[in-house]
């Protein structure tokens, strides 16, 4: 009853096209034949439904959220709600919804390059702050995969405004060569409460009572095994080790990369009182890469720099392009790295943006 009186009462907030299913339509072929999916199956994003999302925000549903590329189309509260509904968010969702597709849609983080890219990347939406709780996030078992509705739904959300307001879809201006399933949504929140460093939203500049989403252009993650190492040093040249492979270990300074150190790792730095800021100085020198490696030839690969950067040092990451986050089960050890796609000003750089009511 409380949705048809919305509907009667207040559908007059709603100025999106009706779109009107045939009695013998299946609600689900209907909405894929329309081109509405991502592939997977999606919620009708009925008037009721519409209005029970914009009940998480006290957002205007005409305010203006951001320009979404690569149409460049206005997305509207109401149609990222509507957009959040086709996904499976709950409304209590829509906050970090907005705050992520106003982060997408900045030219730092360049959603359109990420787009066009061959490369199999993707916005990585990583969450920090009291939302968390919230709603209900997962920070720990399994953080990456299923099972979480907030996990699942949000990264989704913002992938179907980028399809459906801003037109980015597959063979189109979305060019990936081989993609990633991150590609359907990829967002989790930081183990503030278990890690061994400040929130990571705290190191990035914002208040700890501050909620957040950063958003980094990765492809798919990939796990870091080490079960070996019981003090900082050894762990920081595992983490160095694998992290120069990184798209290419003969590509410095190119690709930044999202490390995500496990509750088990994280245990060795925090008995070692390592800070973060300590960890990523010490994979700074760890990583600093002889030219002589890196040129075209050597080893035998030809991939690589020209010839001058010989007899130079490089270092793997520009600076500031290792960032260093905590989540995971706590029995296991293991961390995962999200590969990036070209770094700074010519390609996308990780954004940060508050989470609003």
């Amino acid at each position: 009853m409380a949705d048809e009186l919305a509907v009667r009462f207040q559908g007059h907030r709603l100025r999106s096209r009706r779109v009107e299913f045939s009695i013998l339509e299946d609600e689900a072929e209907a909405m894929y034949d329309r081109g509405w999916s991502d592939g997977l199956p999606v919620v009708a994003p009925t008037e009721a439904r519409v209005l029970r999302m914009l009940g998480g925000t006290a957002r205007d549903p005409q305010d203006v959220v951001a320009v979404v590329p690569p149409d460049l189309v206005p997305c509207t509260v109401e149609k990222a709600a509507i957009n959040a509904v086709l996904a499976g968010c709950r409304p209590e969702y829509l906050p970090v919804v907005l705050a992520a597709v106003e982060a997408a849609c900045t030219d730092e983080f360049n959603a359109h390059g990420v787009l066009a890219t061959t490369m199999p990347v993707g916005p990585v939406v990583v969450v920090n702050g009291p939302v968390r709780r919230r709603i209900g996030m997962n920070s720990g078992v399994n953080v990456l995969g299923q099972g979480n509705r907030a996990n699942s739904t949000i990264g989704r959300a913002l992938q179907l405004v980028i399809r459906n307001v801003g037109g980015g879809r597959p063979g189109g201006v979305d060019r990936a060569a081989h993609g990633n399933p991150g590609k359907v949504g990829v967002c989790f929140p930081e183990d503030e409460e278990g890690s061994p460093w400040e929130p990571f939203h705290v190191w990035r500049g914002f208040d700890a009572g501050a909620s957040t989403v950063t958003l980094f252009a990765g492809e798919g993650p990939r796990g870091i095994v080490d079960q070996l190492s019981r003090d900082p040093e050894s762990l920081a040249r595992s983490f160095a080790a694998c992290l120069r492979t990184v798209q290419h270990p003969k590509l410095p300074m190119i690709f930044d990369a999202l490390l995500v150190v496990g509750p088990e790792h994280g245990r060795v730095f925090r008995e070692a009182g390592w800070s973060r800021t300590r960890l990523l100085e010490r994979l700074d020198a760890l990583l600093q890469l002889p030219g002589d490696e890196l040129v075209r030839g050597a080893g035998g690969i030809a991939e690589g720099l020209p010839p001058s950067v010989a007899g130079a040092t490089l270092p793997k990451f520009r600076p500031g392009g290792l960032l260093v986050v905590h989540a995971g089960g706590g029995a296991g050890l293991f961390s995962t790295v999200f590969a990036g796609w070209a770094s700074g000003p010519t390609g996308s750089q990780p954004v940060t943006r508050e989470v609003g009511t």
